[in-house]
């Protein structure tokens, strides 16, 4: 009889055993993917804060201009380029709301 209440507890034991090794290594593997996300959080994080400031760069008033200049082929307003237009046989003043 005690030779069965043995193997019995010998059994439990090696149970008992086998879940405490698989549960520590099951911890091991979600502790490595934690810490793999995390460092993974991070870089995306430094690329956010990258980005920007690159785009704060590229918002600049000099930027603007610059892009506004060379890819649009746009030039400063002056008086020597601009046009006055009439709306129906008015003159520019009386569009605008002065007398006619």
């Amino acid at each position: 009889m005690w030779s069965r209440i043995t193997l019995v507890l010998l059994a439990a034991v090696m149970v008992s055993g086998y879940y405490l090794v698989r549960s520590s290594y099951e911890a091991r593997r979600l502790f490595t993917e934690v810490d793999r996300a995390q460092n993974e959080g991070r870089k995306l994080e430094a690329d956010h804060q990258r980005l920007l400031a690159e785009r704060h760069a590229q918002a600049t008033n000099l930027r603007v201009e610059q892009v506004a200049r060379e890819r649009l082929k746009m030039r400063a307003v002056s008086p020597a380029i601009t046009q006055t237009v009439e709306l129906s046989g008015r003159p520019a003043s009386a569009a605008a709301g002065g007398q006619p």
